[in-house]
């Protein structure tokens, strides 16, 4: 126990010397200035990063080490994460550097493992779960503006791992892609005179995918027609997908840029007219979109035409496609042929517009650009580790074109990089727009976000639940109740924060 206190001791002094710029070098910040031409649509930034971190990262890299590093399930299951290590191993075997798989849950905790040399040296997240290290001092400030990916990433990107403490500001992530909801829905499953009767403006793609009125309408006609078929399916309980309905009429979570925690904003504007649209949503539906359970089956409904379709992240498309090979498989095909099949059937594409109104039954409708949460995943360098210049050479290989563009490949994510975004084309461009455009509110990178996931969780499954309750027991019956809801959910999250802590 002793050792274990003297080793968290020394920990947390050497983090806190890094943050605070305590040493020699400490002195202050230096200011590093990116020119990178706004005529071209890219951004002039001004970062500070201070001095002190070049005594962690000064360039030399330890010889003969092993790091840890832990990736994304999914990167691991489909064989992107062998590949890179593979390559990485490789091209630094000179040095003796060898990465290996920590081989732990990716949903570690850091702040309790790391300190006692449990934690890996190298960490794959979300900006919301690494920034929340970054507060607690558990992961390095890193270089980045040294970095070739620098100038590749957009500035929103980078902003979701910045961190500013007593005034000086860190960069504590590299970017690797952008996550975001996207629509899967299968071709196959249109109705046969979608091009005549479901593609108003005639621009060869239907308009169930380009807005949620049509969307909605042939969810109603698909399980009129047949009960035990459905349109569009998703678990409505989810915050983090159902929130950007909220987002587009006004809503956020917190205030000044989503910096300030004491500034709700779930019921802000005319949000309630979101929480309608997830209403009408789930009258389409079965009462399963009130849990998990959508979430959890949708690869194989989808799969097997139950569902016509749904939302998720791009980094799931390996994921449906493969359960649709399978299905294919069973009728007869051979593997290559239920692959070519899968491929033409499956769509993945960004989210179908909105209403202004918030009416899914409005005829003429004018519609607005759908806002959903997003996040960017990305690499952190453990504060505990003993081998920072290697670990910040295999983040510096990892997030370099070529493996970007293989990570895209494998797995369908949208690259935080432009360059490798523009190659993987597609959604993954679409994708990085929206960004860009604003439309994908990135999820707060303070520890209060924390506190936003139970409150809204209880209102998005009393909500879906209404459409399930006899006519006499409904809670929201009209915009004004859905507003007061929305409200409840705001002071909630207030309490968590700042009353009950």
């Amino acid at each position: 126990m002793k050792k274990k206190s003297i080793a968290l001791g020394m920990a947390v002094c050497l983090c806190v010397g890094i943050f605070t710029g305590c040493g020699k070098d400490g002195e202050g910040a230096q200011t590093v200035q990116s020119e990178q031409g706004g005529q071209n649509g890219q951004d002039s930034r001004e970062t500070e990063q201070p001095s002190v971190v070049n005594t962690v990262f000064n360039g030399e890299l330890e010889r003969d080490v092993t790091i840890q590093v832990l990736e994304n399930d999914t990167a691991v299951s489909k064989g992107y994460f062998a590949e890179l290590i593979e390559a990485f191993n490789e091209k630094y075997a000179e040095y003796g550097i060898k990465a290996v798989d920590a081989n732990m849950d990716q949903y570690l905790d850091l702040a309790n493992d790391g300190p006692y040399g449990y934690g890996p040296d190298v960490l794959y997240q979300a900006n919301d779960i690494i920034m929340q290290y970054a507060e607690g001092k558990h992961i390095y400030p890193l270089p980045v503006e040294k970095m070739e990916c620098f100038a590749q990433v957009p500035e929103t990107a980078w902003a979701a791992y910045r961190i500013d403490l007593e005034g000086t500001v860190y960069t504590c992530g590299v970017p690797v892609n952008v996550q975001a909801p996207m629509l899967y829905y299968r071709k196959d499953l249109l109705p046969e005179d979608w091009e005549t009767a479901w593609d108003e403006n005639g621009n060869k793609i239907p308009d169930m995918a380009e807005n949620w009125n049509a969307m909605y309408a042939w969810s109603v006609r698909r399980h009129g027609e047949n009960s035990s078929q459905y349109g569009y399916m998703k678990s409505l309980f989810d915050v983090y997908f159902s929130s950007g309905f909220l987002f587009t009429y006004g809503g956020y979570i917190f205030g000044n840029n989503n910096t300030e925690p004491a500034d709700i904003g779930f019921s802000a504007g005319e949000a309630e007219k979101g929480a309608w649209v997830l209403s009408q949503l789930a009258s389409t539906m079965n009462e399963e979109c009130i849990d998990d359970s959508i979430t959890t089956n949708a690869y194989s409904k989808l799969a097997d035409g139950t569902y016509f379709a749904t939302i998720t992240t791009p980094d799931m498309y390996s994921t449906f496609l493969e359960e649709m090979i399978l299905v294919y498989e069973e009728e007869g095909l051979s593997k290559d042929e239920a692959r070519a099949k899968a491929e033409e059937n499956l769509v993945m594409t960004t989210l179908p517009a909105l209403p202004e109104s918030g009416d899914l039954t409005e005829e003429g409708a004018s519609f607005v650009d759908t806002k959903s949460m997003g996040g960017v995943n990305g690499y952190a360098i453990s504060a505990y580790t003993k081998h920072p210049n290697a670990c910040l050479a295999f983040v510096e290989f990892a997030t370099s074109y070529d493996m970007m563009v293989r990570r895209s490949e494998l797995l369908g994510i949208a690259p935080a990089r432009n360059d490798a975004a523009d190659t993987a084309g597609g959604t993954s461009q679409l994708l990085y727009n929206n960004l860009e455009a604003g439309n994908i509110v990135l999820m707060p990178s303070i520890k209060e976000v924390s506190q936003i996931w139970t409150p809204g969780e209880t209102f998005f499954i009393d909500l879906a639940k209404d459409a399930f309750r006899p006519e006499g027991e409904k809670k929201y019956t009209d915009l004004d109740a859905m507003k007061k809801g929305l409200e409840g959910v705001d002071q909630q999250i207030y309490d968590a924060i700042f009353t009950l802590k």
